[in-house]
């Protein structure tokens, strides 16, 4: 980007790490991605997301999706719509 300027963060190594490989999937630079997210911030006069603190029983349910807890697999639509109708 031609005329840019520099934007320094902190950040802990392992989060600049997973997003970087996340970043290199899409074939975009930690620079750009920074870019557009202030590009953003821009658009939307904020945060372009919801800041929101979770509740306990949405904690306890991301914590176990997290740790493949209590996961089940359903072979079709149909099965899953049986299984929540129960």
């Amino acid at each position: 980007m031609a005329g840019g300027t520099t934007v320094q963060a902190r950040v802990d190594k392992q989060t600049k790490e997973r997003a970087k490989g996340i970043l290199d999937a899409l074939d975009i630079t930690l620079s750009e991605a920074i870019s557009m997210f202030l590009r953003q911030v821009i658009f939307h006069r904020g945060i372009p997301f919801d800041l929101k603190i979770p509740n306990e029983v949405t904690l306890e349910t991301l914590e176990k999706l997290e740790s493949g807890q209590d996961l089940r697999e359903f072979k079709d639509a149909d099965d899953l719509f049986e299984e929540l109708n129960r």
